[in-house]
């Protein structure tokens, strides 16, 4: 049997893994950096594999966003569900979740992604972040004849 702090100990975790899988969203769709870096370790591994590649550390995961994924889309906008996070210890914790996403690249064209996220949590000092994410697509297929485009 576990204690009240215990099972309040594993809310707060599952809470704040869960904030951190939406402030990815969040952060990429709003082109908010500074939200979207705070998510990661300093020594974290982003596995996006093709077409984009892998990037390692804040400065490669910066260098991803800046140079390649932001310039490669004109909108974009990611729905995680299905999140499951396992423990693996008092400072580790695995999760999985399915991602959407739904956008124009900078050349117009409509494009839909759907994909899976494996990530590696830790926490250090009381905090936690995105140790390792990797990404399996299952789909990145362009919208032949329809354009995204705000309400007019």
């Amino acid at each position: 049997m576990t204690t009240m702090e215990q099972r309040l100990e594993a809310l707060e975790t599952r809470m704040a893994l869960q904030d951190l899988t939406s402030d990815y969203c969040h952060g990429f769709d709003k082109r908010d950096l500074d939200r979207f870096m705070a998510i990661w370790w300093e020594d974290a591994v982003w596995e996006i594999g093709p077409p984009f590649g892998n990037f390692e550390a804040h400065a490669g995961i910066r260098h991803a966003v800046l140079d390649i994924l932001w310039p490669a889309w004109a909108m974009s906008t990611h729905y995680t569900t299905n999140l499951r996070v396992s423990p693996d210890g008092p400072d580790a914790a695995s999760g999985v979740c399915d991602v959407y996403c739904i956008g124009n690249t900078s050349d117009g064209q409509a494009q839909t992604v759907a994909a899976t996220y494996f990530d590696s949590f830790t926490r250090r000092e009381g905090t936690w972040k995105i140790a390792r994410r990797r990404v399996t697509m299952q789909h990145f297929s362009p919208l032949v004849g329809i354009t995204l485009a705000a309400p007019q």
